[in-house]
């Protein structure tokens, strides 16, 4: 019936497993928990996670080495026994006692993917962490009538049900190592060989939040990957909001002047990100800027 596939590195995935095992085993349904570790470097959380192999129809295995974000996932499905796979980030945690529950009643003979949804919590947490906060509220945790209507860009992997036979048509990429935007890619997969993505409302909380130069750092090298998707025209043009926009903008030549902004501002842009009062519309700038860079070189 049902494989939970969690892929970890480097964190603490006793809770989550701990959750999800608690929530599952009264429902008399087939299950497993698979938790694959790849090539975790803390020899302390390796060994606290070791404890997951002491529930019923749960494993925890070590990979030798870093395969990396989608190879990890990847193997994950081929590995899973049953025809549904829940995929769930490490660092999430569902927000309600009845997750399982709610993502097994939501599906249908016509069902192939699933996605519940994320939230933050409501906490405001330090500065050092702030700009992943601020960005999560705004861009990621959406109204499930929103995400529906733009069921594919809306779409993220960190907390999904797709069935196994659908994985198997589309997959992660593995062919560019630890890629940002996997989800984008993933999503226009599916879009392309029209696989129904259906939102509910099952969100889990996001609780590990990068700290902000870290997610300053993932940002850019998001815009670095989406460049590399148009370059090897992996996705369309109009794809995504930042590419639309900057075709726009070279279709009149501008993309030279936003180039030059780059250059002058990055230091700017980064000092407002990583301050008490991140600006979404600096960050915003400051990728298409740094985009317009890109095409510049």
């Amino acid at each position: 019936m049902l494989s939970i596939l969690i892929p970890t590195y480097n964190y603490n995935i006793t809770a989550l497993v701990e959750e999800i095992h608690k929530q599952i085993t009264p429902l008399n349904v087939p299950f497993e928990i698979r938790c694959y570790d790849d090539g975790s470097t803390n020899k302390s959380i390796i060994n606290t996670n070791k404890s997951i192999n002491t529930l019923a129809f749960t494993s925890y295995h070590v990979q030798t080495k870093n395969m990396g974000r989608s190879a990890i996932r990847n193997l994950l499905a081929t590995d899973a026994k049953f025809n549904w796979l829940l995929f769930l980030d490490a660092d999430v945690f569902p927000k309600n006692r009845d997750f399982i529950t709610t993502y097994l009643d939501a599906i249908k003979p016509e069902s192939e993917v699933i996605y519940g949804g994320i939230l933050y919590t409501k906490e405001k947490p330090n500065q050092s962490h702030l700009l992943r906060w601020v960005y999560g509220h705004e861009r990621e945790a959406l109204p499930t009538k929103h995400r529906q209507e733009n069921c594919y860009v809306t779409f993220l992997t960190l907390n999904f049900l797709i069935k196994k036979a659908v994985f198997s048509n589309v997959s992660f990429n593995e062919n560019i190592p630890n890629l940002r935007h996997e989800d984008t890619l993933f999503s226009y997969n599916l879009k392309m060989k029209n696989i129904l993505v259906e939102h509910i409302e099952n969100p889990t909380y996001h609780l590990g939040l990068e700290e902000s130069d870290h997610f300053f750092k993932k940002s850019l090298e998001s815009v670095d990957a989406l460049h590399l998707f148009l370059k090897q025209e992996l996705i369309p043009k109009d794809y995504t909001k930042i590419t639309r926009v900057f075709f726009k903008l070279k279709k009149l030549g501008l993309h030279y002047l936003l180039a030059l902004v780059y250059k002058i501002f990055k230091g700017f842009f980064r000092k407002n990100l990583l301050s008490e009062k991140p600006s979404l519309f600096i960050f915003d700038l400051c990728r298409l800027s740094y985009l317009c860079n890109l095409y510049t070189k």
